[in-house]
């Protein structure tokens, strides 16, 4: 990480100190407001909480972005695809105040996605085995569909405190690390550094319990700024976008994997729900910070190494993706689903 520099490190560190201090902040604000999230039949957690706090992420990382870009330590084109973010915040804030249609919600994120992917360039061409496959005139289709599921699998992921604010922590700071040891120029190492501390700031106060929720104006907004960042890498190392699919490897397995059981059961995909495999395991252990230290143990020890390897064995990165979300999917399968019919018992 020595390459970022050290003024990078003092940005991150405001960046946290300054997350902390505006997550209090929503906090009082909310709580003066009433906005609360009040706990229904679907709800995993059990006393009304206040919302909306994912605010202070965006306002902070939007804000550390832009110094970035000012130092010259993040180029214009991927600062510029990161302020489509803001987009996606929007959308979510006025969503935890007052239910949007889907279709608006769903616009906005597709076109936030086309923003990015104007200023990125596309969809890069993308290492698998010793060839570079580029998807041609399927790429803006791919780039933007894969951007909208990420920002909405955070979404889906958001149901246990702590866990999506650890997650992006985790994503983001093993992202810089990867980043960084490639020697990549364009700032994605910088940027997530800044990113993961305004993320670890929140979590100051959505850690278990937590004390304010970062809603849809925070989950939505870490899907994207994750994504964004993951292209943005790949365009100076087509390896890099394996290597950031595996660090989100539980996110990505569990959000598919109960997608897809649930369509195939005929269900509303759109209702909520609390059929993940990570909301069965805080039911079953009684504990969201059993849970969500049970995930940073599988990010640490299994899917960092994999991602580790990913990068050092280009050739065999695409066939580590299946080797590192092989047990996931095992896991996902045999917890998520497992629901109301239990619940009820």
């Amino acid at each position: 990480m020595s390459r970022i520099g050290s003024e990078v490190y003092v940005l991150a560190g405001t960046t946290l100190a300054t997350s902390i201090a505006l997550t209090l902040v929503m906090r009082n604000f909310a709580l003066s407001r009433g906005l609360l999230d009040v706990p229904n039949e679907r709800s995993s957690h059990k006393v009304p909480t206040p919302r909306g706090g994912g605010a202070a992420i965006a306002v902070t990382a939007m804000t550390g972005f832009g110094i970035l870009a000012a130092l010259h330590r993040l180029d214009f084109a991927a600062f510029a695809a990161l302020a489509g973010g803001l987009a996606v915040a929007a959308v979510g804030f006025v969503d935890d105040r007052q239910a949007l249609p889907a279709v608006v919600r769903l616009s906005a994120h597709v076109t936030a996605a086309m923003w990015a992917l104007a200023w990125l360039g596309g969809l890069s061409a993308l290492r698998v085995g010793g060839h570079l496959i580029s998807l041609g005139g399927l790429g803006p289709v791919v780039g933007v569909l894969g951007i909208v599921w990420v920002l909405n699998l955070f979404n889906f992921m958001d149901g246990i405190d702590g866990l999506a604010a650890s997650e992006a922590t985790f994503v983001a700071w093993s992202g810089a690390l990867l980043t960084a040891a490639e020697s990549a120029s364009s700032g994605v190492a910088a940027a997530a550094l800044v990113f993961g501390a305004s993320c670890l700031g929140f979590l100051r106060w959505n850690w278990p319990p937590a004390q304010i929720f970062m809603g849809d104006v925070g989950s939505g907004y870490l899907g994207y700024v994750i994504a964004v960042l993951a292209l943005a890498a790949t365009r100076e190392n087509p390896v890099a976008l394996w290597a950031w699919l595996i660090l989100g490897g539980v996110f990505f397995v569990d959000a598919t994997v109960t997608l897809l059981r649930r369509l195939l059961r005929g269900e509303r995909v759109y209702e909520a729900h609390r059929t993940h495999a990570y909301q069965w395991l805080a039911r079953r252990w009684g504990s969201h910070a059993k849970v969500t230290c049970a995930i940073l143990i599988v990010n640490v020890f299994w899917l960092f190494p994999c991602a580790v390897f990913a990068t050092r064995r280009p050739s065999l990165a695409a066939a580590t993706v299946i080797f590192a979300f092989a047990p996931l999917v095992l896991v996902a399968i045999a917890t998520s689903g497992r629901r109301e019919a239990n619940d009820r018992r």
